[in-house]
C-alpha cells in the first residue's frame, strides 16, 4: 500500500484513485484497450474514489430493477420444469464470466467488458425469442414499426431506469449494449468480445439445456463440428474461448478462426433449425402469440390502463401514434414471464371482461 508520508502536495481521494488506475493500466493494458479514464458520459459527474468509471457502471446496472426481472425471462423454454434451465440472468452471468476471461487474456478492459455483458440484454422481452418477433410484428402491422432488443437494451438504461432519468452509463458501455447484436459493429475490442462470447454461451448452453429437456439427443447434434469443438459443454467453451484468444492476438482485433467460427456457426444453425424454432418450442408459439397480442392490443387500445408510476405520468396525447407505440413497447418488453402470464389472465377473467 502506497504511503504519502514525507509528501507536502496533497491530492484528492478521486484524483489519487484516478492516477494509480491510470498507472496501473499503462502496465498491464495493451495499446488498443480502452482506458478507464477519463469517464465520458452524457452527462458528466464526479469520479468515484473507490471505483473506476466501469466499474459504476456495472454496479448501477446489477442495481436497477431491469436487471432483477432477468431471473424470470424466459432464454429459450417457457416456464420448465426443472429448476436447472437457463434464464436471461444465467445467461448473462455466463456471458459476463467468459468475457472476463477473454478479455484478460487479451490485456484488454475487463471492466469495460464487464458492464457491456451485464447490460447486453436488459430490453429482451418476455418469452424469449418468440416474444420478441410477436411483439416486432405486432409493432409493424400497427406502427410501421420494429422491436430490436438491443436498442431496447439502451433506451432501458438511458431513459427507463430510476423514473426515467437513466443510468447515465458511459458511452463505452452503452455502444456495447447497443451494437452486441446487429448489422453495426461496437467500436471498443471490449465491446466485440460481448457480441461473439454472447453467442458462445447461448449456443452451448441452449445445447445443454435441449438435452436435458429431452428435445434433441446427443447423437442427434452434427458430429463434425461436436467433433471439432468438444463433447461438453465445458469442451466447447474451452475450445472457442481458446482459439478466440488465439486469433485475436494475432489479428489485432477480435476474431475467430475460419475453423472453429465456422463450427459454432453451422452449430447454431442447427440450434435454430432444432430447437430455438424447431416442433417442441414452437408448440409453445401459439399461445405465446395469443397472448403477447392480446396485451399488445388492450393497453394499445387502453394506454392509460399502464400504471401511472410505471413511467412516472399519464399519456400525454393518447393519440400520438409516436407516443403512443413507445408507451406500450416499453410497458410489454418490460414485463417478467410470469408478470405477462398474470396480466393476461386478469384482462380476461370473468370479473374483469368488459
Amino acid at each position: 500500500m502506497s504511503s504519502a508520508a514525507g509528501s507536502t502536495a496533497k491530492t484528492s481521494p478521486e484524483a489519487d484513485f484516478r492516477n494509480r488506475i491510470e498507472a496501473r493500466e499503462d502496465v498491464i493494458l495493451q495499446s488498443l484497450a480502452v482506458r478507464s479514464y477519463p469517464a465520458e458520459r452524457r452527462r458528466p459527474e464526479p469520479d468515484s474514489p473507490l471505483r473506476t468509471p466501469f466499474q459504476r457502471d456495472r454496479d448501477r446496472i446489477v442495481h436497477s430493477k431491469a436487471f432483477r426481472r432477468l431471473k424470470y425471462k424466459t432464454q429459450v423454454f417457457i416456464a420448465p420444469e426443472g429448476d436447472h434451465f437457463r434464464t436471461r440472468l444465467t445467461h448473462t452471468l455466463e456471458t459476463c464470466g467468459v468475457a472476463r476471461t477473454v478479455a484478460r487474456a487479451l490485456e484488454l478492459n475487463e471492466d469495460l467488458a464487464e458492464a457491456i455483458g451485464l447490460g447486453h440484454d436488459l430490453g429482451h422481452p418476455p418469452f424469449g425469442h418468440i416474444g420478441e418477433a410477436v411483439l416486432s410484428e405486432c409493432l409493424k402491422e400497427r406502427f410501421d414499426k420494429e422491436f430490436h432488443h438491443n436498442q431496447h437494451s439502451l433506451r432501458t438504461v438511458d431513459a427507463l431506469e430510476r423514473d426515467g432519468s437513466g443510468l447515465n452509463l458511459t458511452e463505452p458501455v452503452r455502444d456495447g449494449i447497443l451494437n452486441h447484436t446487429g448489422p453495426t459493429a461496437p467500436q471498443s475490442l471490449e465491446g466485440k468480445i460481448v457480441r461473439i462470447v454472447d453467442r458462445i454461451a447461448y449456443i452451448n448452453h441452449d445445447i445443454d439445456d435441449a438435452l436435458r429437456a429431452g428435445i434433441i439427443q446427443p447423437d442427434d447434434l452434427p458430429g463434425d463440428e461436436i467433433a471439432l469443438l468438444g463433447d461438453d459443454p465445458s469442451e466447447r467453451i474451452d475450445t472457442l474461448v481458446k482459439d478466440l484468444v488465439a486469433t485475436s492476438a494475432l489479428a489485432g482485433d477480435i476474431k475467430q478462426s475460419d475453423e472453429i467460427g465456422g463450427a459454432m456457426l453451422r452449430l447454431r444453425k442447427y440450434m435454430f433449425q432444432n430447437v430455438y424454432l424447431g416442433p417442441q418450442v414452437r408448440s409453445e408459439a401459439d399461445r405465446v402469440t395469443n397472448l403477447v397480442r392480446g396485451l399488445f392490443n388492450h393497453f394499445t387500445e387502453h394506454p392509460n390502463a399502464i400504471p401511472h408510476e410505471a413511467f412516472g405520468a399519464p399519456l400525454a396525447t393518447p393519440s400520438d401514434d409516436e407516443e403512443l407505440a413507445q408507451r406500450v413497447t416499453d410497458w410489454i418488453a418490460g414485463m417478467t414471464d410470469r408478470y405477462a402470464f398474470r396480466v393476461f389472465e386478469e384482462l380476461n377473467s370473468p370479473r374483469t371482461a368488459r
